[in-house]
């Protein structure tokens, strides 16, 4: 399970300096999102845009065609914004894997208090941009419980987002 873990983080950080998003993929967005919604997307820091087009892919593999829990994984992250590094998201990984210490530690240092409050608080600031461009109310619930979903499919977009 550990090795498992370690993995995906590898594999996060290397799309991180790598993130490539194909002028194919973004043309496709404009057949299922609004404007605003893709502004929206446009606006998240390209591995964050990287990462929600595929967790949406891996929702669509498993058969999910909710549109609803697509644009869901797609913006799922859009609150964590362009100023929160990889090293911000190195401590948070490690301070949910192995205790708030390790955040707690880190958090007085410049740029950290806010990077890590960004990561802490990104659902409901993700929740509330989603409505604000537009997406479901549904869609923002989504977003809202993603790190505790309430219904079997915010368990799928949970699932989806810890795979990818």
């Amino acid at each position: 399970m550990a090795r498992g873990w370690w993995a995906a983080r590898i594999r996060r950080t290397v799309i991180y300096f790598h993130p490539v998003v194909s002028g194919d993929e973004r043309s496709a967005l404009r057949a299922w999102l609004t404007p605003d919604q893709l502004r929206l997307f446009d606006s998240m820091h390209p591995a964050d845009r990287r990462h929600g087009l595929d967790v949406s892919a891996a929702l669509r593999a498993t058969g999910v065609s909710d549109p609803d829990l697509l644009v869901a994984g797609l913006l799922h992250d859009c609150g964590k914004g362009r100023r929160v590094r990889l090293v911000h998201r190195v401590v948070w990984s490690l301070g949910k894997r192995y205790g708030d210490w390790i955040c707690s530690l880190f958090g007085h240092l410049p740029t950290f208090r806010s990077g890590l409050a960004r990561l802490r608080d990104h659902a409901a600031i993700s929740a509330r941009l989603a409505g604000e461009a537009g997406c479901s109310r549904r869609t923002a619930e989504l977003i809202q419980n993603q790190e505790a979903p309430i219904d079997d499919a915010g368990r799928l977009l949970q699932a989806a987002d810890e795979d990818n």
